[in-house]
This record gives C-alpha cells, structure tokens and sequence, in this order.
C-alpha cells in the first residue's frame, strides 16, 4: 500500500505517536490533517522521550517529509518551540522537508484567553477542554474570520485584519466572559517576530501531497485525537472542534478520497478518556489507580489524570465501521500485566434494553450500563516478545478474542514503551 491513514478508535491517547513513528521508517512524507497541540504524541526512542504536539512524528527519521495540513489550528509560538526543541536534538535538520500549508488557520492569543475563560465560567457544566484555545480557533474559521498562514504574507493586511479581531474579542472578554483583554500590539509584535521564521515552511500542501501520490511515494496520514472526540461522531459535545476520523484526511488535506488505500486504527489494550463525558466501560478504585500509574496514563499535553476503564467492544466496533479500517492496532497490552480476570465490555443495557453496537444517540451512554466479558490475566509480562508466539497464551488469546468481537485484523501489539516493543503482524507499507 502506498497511502495510509492511522486514526485513534477510542477518546484519545491511543499511543498513536508509537505507531506513526515506526510506520515513517517505510514511508516518504508524513501529513498531519487535523487539531492543534491540545493532542501530543508521546515517544520514547533510544530512550529518550520526545512529546510531539504540532510536529508530524516522521520528525524522528531523517529525511523525511513532514507536512502541517490545512485542516489544522496551529498555535505559532507552540510550534517554533516544537521545532527549535527537535533541531536541539538533532531533528528536521533539512528545513526544505518541513511544510505548513497556507490554508491552516493560526491559534491566537484570545483563543486561548477565550478557552479558558469559558471553562472557568462554566463550572460543573465544564467539557474539559485544555485550553489551548483550539475551539475557538476553530470557531473563527467557520465563522470566516480566521487568521490563515497565507495572510502572513501581506503583513500590513495582516496586522489590520488582526486589530480588527482583537477589538471584537476584547468586547466580548470584558464583557461577557469579565476576564483581562488582550494587548493588541504584544501580539503584533509577537507574530512579527514569528513570521520570519514561518515564512519558509509555508506551501501549497495539497500539490505537495497530490504529487507526492502520483509520482509513487508512501504516504502516511496522521491524525490527532480520537473518533469519540469526533465532532460529528463523537460522544457530542464532549468532543474536540475538529474531524478525527479518516474521511478528515481529504478535507484537512486536499486530496480526494480515492487516493487512501488503507486505514489503521489504533487502540489500547484498555480504554481511558481525558475530561468530562460519558465512558460505559469506566472503573474507579484501587486498580484504576494502579494501572494509571502504571500505564503513565496522565495527558501529555496537559499532564491531566486519564479516567480508566476496559477495553470496549462495542466502541471499536463502531468506530471501526465510521472509520473503514482495515485493520487494529492494540497498545499498552504489559500494562495489563498482573489483573485477573481482565473484562471486555460486549453489549450495553439503557433502560432495560441490550445493545450490541453503539446505540443511535451517544447521549444513551449517560444511562449504559456495560455488559462484561471475562477472560483470564496473565502474570507474565509480554515486554520481552517480540513475535505472536513469544506472547504469553493468556495474552493471545486476550488478542484474539479483541480482533473477534471487533471484525478487523490485528495489525500490531504493543508490549512497551519503545519503539521495539512492538509486534508487527502486518506492515501495511511493506506487506
């Protein structure tokens, strides 16, 4: 296959960074299509950690293309951070292979201001946002009065156009949101400071992209997030402002939907979601805590405590058909080490009624109540393996019986933290 998508199946934090970054060794250009640097991708190489937030993760292997789509919010200042932090440590080392497509709106200072503001103002009613502003960046660009890369280019256009939305944002801070406004002429300063260095990364993706297909090379589409935090097919509203599911690769691209060969979900071996909203599967107590711990399970861009809970069949079962993967990747399988039993969530009652794929409205999971499956742990860690028959049988089985109730095959399995402790059943690139 040439063109492959990998999208997150659960609320995030699938471990998609892990999967990305060893897919690059085999592909030439790697495009993120969607988010902002509310999402990071954590990876350990060599071991050392890198937290990737704007970066695509082909970052970590020399000579390849990486490429910011126009689906993205891009916080500015975030992401030269990003990038002068990876050329510290000797990354994207050859500013020609780095790209950030004109149509990608910019996160502003008031977005953030904006964000964080309504979350304080809201209380108990909170989504559980990051505050990174990505929302209301979003907002603006439906609204048409986002700040695009291109305006960069007129910059006495850009600075009039930037007034005029500082004006109007203060109006609203001070008086509905009753916070400080922001300085008009610190943020003009700031992104004239910015501009100079963004400039040359800037691009027509889309032809990049386009012609990067049709000439024959590997593309691999990187998405943020995952197809719960959907905005259309998420658990709403306790979901992201943007797309996370594979048919966002066109939109937040430019190119058309005929050029995607594959798409490859990822998922732990457990579920956990970041902030409010329902999560059927969820367990609190001791072993909640335990495997939090042990899973490192705290948001990498916000160092939030993740809520834990099974592996859902029935979500990946659904987000297996939004997203028409061909096939799962299962994370974070050593973490599991030690319970006994492990469950599986297969059905859910609301009201008395069973329900083995997602029911038709998500505000339902307010009121599910999950079905369990058991299965027997394993007290042997599977970091050591590096093949299907070096896994213990528990966890074979536990594995086997994933790809069962889901309908896809398992590509791959994680087993720890590094970029080697992986099992690559299928290699989409390479098979």
């Amino acid at each position: 296959m040439k063109t492959v998508a990998v999208v997150g199946t659960q609320w995030g934090d699938e471990g998609k960074g892990k999967i990305v970054d060893m897919l690059a060794a085999d592909a030439d250009v790697v495009v993120r299509f969607q988010g902002g640097n509310n999402a990071a991708h954590t990876l350990v190489v060599g071991g050392k950690k890198f937290v990737l937030r704007l970066v695509p993760a082909g970052a970590l292997h020399a000579g390849k293309a990486c490429v910011i789509g126009n689906g993205l919010v891009v916080n500015p200042v975030a992401l030269l951070g990003e990038i002068a932090e990876l050329k510290r440590s000797g990354h994207l080392a050859d500013d020609s292979l780095f790209k950030i497509s004109y149509e990608a709106h910019m996160v502003m200072p008031y977005h953030l201001a904006i964000d964080r503001a309504r979350e304080a103002r809201a209380g108990k009613r909170a989504i559980g946002t990051t505050g990174f502003g990505i929302g209301p960046a979003y907002e603006d660009k439906m609204a048409r009065v986002g700040m695009r890369f291109e305006d960069l280019i007129d910059f006495k256009f850009f600075e009039e156009k930037l007034r005029r939305n500082i004006v109007e944002k203060n109006a609203y801070l001070k008086a509905i949101l009753k916070t400080k406004p922001i300085k008009a002429d610190e943020t003009i300063d700031a992104m004239k400071k910015a501009r100079r260095k963004l400039m040359p990364y800037l691009c027509d993706t889309g032809a990049y992209v386009g012609e990067a297909i049709a000439s024959g090379k590997r593309v691999l589409f990187e998405g943020a997030h995952g197809t719960m935090l959907d905005i259309d097919h998420g658990t709403y509203p306790y979901v992201t402002s943007s797309s996370c599911v594979a048919s966002a690769v066109f939109g937040g691209t430019g190119i058309g939907p005929g050029n995607l060969e594959a798409v490859l979900g990822i998922s732990k071996g457990y579920t956990t979601r970041v902030g409010a909203g329902p999560f059927p599967s969820e367990f609190t107590g001791y072993l909640a805590d335990s495997l939090r711990e042990e899973g490192d399970e705290f948001g990498a861009a916000t160092g939030r405590p993740r809520r834990i809970g099974w592996f859902d069949a029935v979500l990946a079962r659904y987000t297996a058909r939004v997203n028409g993967m061909w096939a799962l990747a299962l994370t974070k399988l050593d973490v599991l080490t030690g319970i006994d039993p492990i469950k599986i969530c297969v059905g859910y009652i609301v009201k008395g009624k069973r329900y083995d794929d997602m029911p038709p409205s998500h505000r339902m999971l307010i009121n599910a109540k999950p079905i369990f499956e058991e299965m027997p742990g394993w007290s042997e860690s599977p970091a050591g393996a590096r093949t299907l028959a070096e896994l213990p049988s528990s966890v074979r089985r536990y594995v086997e019986r994933i790809g069962e109730l889901v309908g896809v095959p398992i590509a791959m399995i994680g087993v720890g933290k590094e970029r080697e402790a992986t099992i690559v059943v299928s290699n989409p690139f390479a098979d």
